[in-house]
């Protein structure tokens, strides 16, 4: 019998290729329609509350809820998704969205829904994608092979942008057939994708040694084995200043575009490019990953957006701003790749999920204030001038990452993890 390679999940064949790995296809299916649901319903959001309410303030209350239970619920997620079992934990986020969504569906068709009601089930996606993210995190090593994790992790991309693009795509043409629809579309998406986790086989876990650790400790304990292992929190800082200013440089371009007099239609073309991109990155970041240094794949994204932001000033083309979106979003799959690869095969399994959530948590509060800080921007200076300042932003991180010893070490995958002295 031929033994299974180095990191393979106990019993996999030893050539079986990712395509044909039934976990992890079930897995990728159920989350790719749950992350479909999951859009067209943010984006029903605010077309329901203006509908019942009139409200611009409260769309913006329900949507931001949903941030804000993420991230409220970011490092102790992580820290129980260690605790717990990690198949449970997804099976029951989504398990709660199903109830969550037939809730809404059924207040909406006898016309009783409410704003507190849509806040509700707003927290409920929150802290369900608290938790859900770092449980399959923290899964995919023990369902795929080690030399297949970066693929995977590229292939977990692709589905997070498709299901995005398409979810948002679809949620407002079917809020135009009626109210309830989006909402009925996100039932029958988790219920799927529940259906799917059932079947899902992860490899039992070591027995957790019940040490009576507070649980308060154990979320520093995640925080400080990040924060001691340079590789790791270097490549998490660069993350976060990276998402800081690209949330507020996209904010600018569309509030740029607006006072331009792009057309609505072209800003909704140009927004979804940002999606295609993302896609088509994705798809090839396999093998850019294989082709590229650790150092060039992280390094290649803060280049190429030093060189391309500054062009968004001369831009007065939704079409083209399209293009120059999807351009953008080519590197940075490759990147996460790299970056999140290394993270899970230098990070012990019982702290993966801590892992998660801190990284989450950080990028997660970085998306949040990156469109406060465009806003800002388009309210003091001119917006060819905010432009600027965003692509400062960028070129001034990217100067450092270019210099920085710790990145241009950066090990390949299988490096032995080693604490910082």
């Amino acid at each position: 019998m031929t033994a299974a390679p180095a990191g393979a999940p106990a019993g996999a064949p030893a050539a079986t290729p990712l395509s044909r790995n039934r976990d992890y296809r079930l897995l990728w299916c159920g989350r790719a329609v749950s992350e479909f649901g999951v859009s067209a319903t943010t984006i029903a959001f605010p077309l329901l509350v203006l509908a019942i309410t009139g409200s611009a303030a409260t769309s913006g209350l329900v949507l931001g809820t949903i941030a804000a239970a993420q991230l409220l619920a970011g490092l102790p997620a992580g820290a129980l998704v260690d605790r717990w079992n990690r198949k449970k934990v997804m099976l029951g986020c989504e398990a709660a969205q199903v109830v969550a969504a037939a809730s809404l569906v059924a207040a909406v068709w006898w016309d009783v829904v409410g704003a507190a009601q849509l806040v509700a089930v707003a927290a409920v996606i929150g802290f369900c994608a608290a938790l859900f993210e770092p449980a399959e995190d923290a899964s995919l090593p023990n369902i795929v092979r080690d030399d297949q994790l970066s693929t995977a992790v590229a292939m977990n991309s692709a589905r997070s942008n498709l299901g995005h693009l398409s979810g948002t795509a679809a949620g407002g043409f079917l809020f135009a057939i009626g109210r309830f629809v989006p909402f009925l579309a996100d039932l029958v998406a988790h219920f799927a994708a529940l259906l799917a986790l059932a079947f899902v086989r992860l490899p039992p876990r070591p027995a957790r040694t019940e040490t009576g650790e507070r649980f308060d400790r154990e979320i520093v304990a995640g925080v400080a084995w990040v924060w001691r292992h340079r590789h790791i929190r270097v490549m998490a800082l660069c993350a976060v200043v990276l998402n800081l200013f690209f949330s507020a440089f996209y904010l600018v371009i569309i509030v740029l575009a607006r006072a331009r007099g792009v057309p609505a239609g072209e800003i909704g073309v140009m927004a979804a490019m940002l999606g295609v991109g993302g896609i088509a990155g994705a798809l090839i970041a396999p093998y850019l990953q294989r082709k590229m240094t650790p150092y060039l794949s992280i390094a290649g994204v803060f280049w190429a957006l030093t060189a391309l932001t500054p062009l968004a000033v001369f831009v007065h083309s939704g079409y083209l701003m399209g293009a120059l979106f999807f351009a953008m979003a080519l590197l940075p799959p490759t990147a996460n790749t790299t970056i999140m690869t290394e993270q899970l095969l230098l990070t012990p399994d019982e702290l993966r999920g801590r892992l998660s959530g801190v990284v989450g948590l950080l990028t997660g509060v970085a998306g949040a204030i990156g469109p406060m800080l465009g806003g800002v921007l388009t309210e003091v200076v001119s917006g060819g001038t905010a432009v600027l300042v965003c692509a400062g932003g960028i070129a001034a991180v990217t100067s450092l990452v270019t210099v920085n010893a710790t990145l241009r070490r950066f090990p390949r995958r299988g490096a032995d993890p080693t604490p910082d002295a």
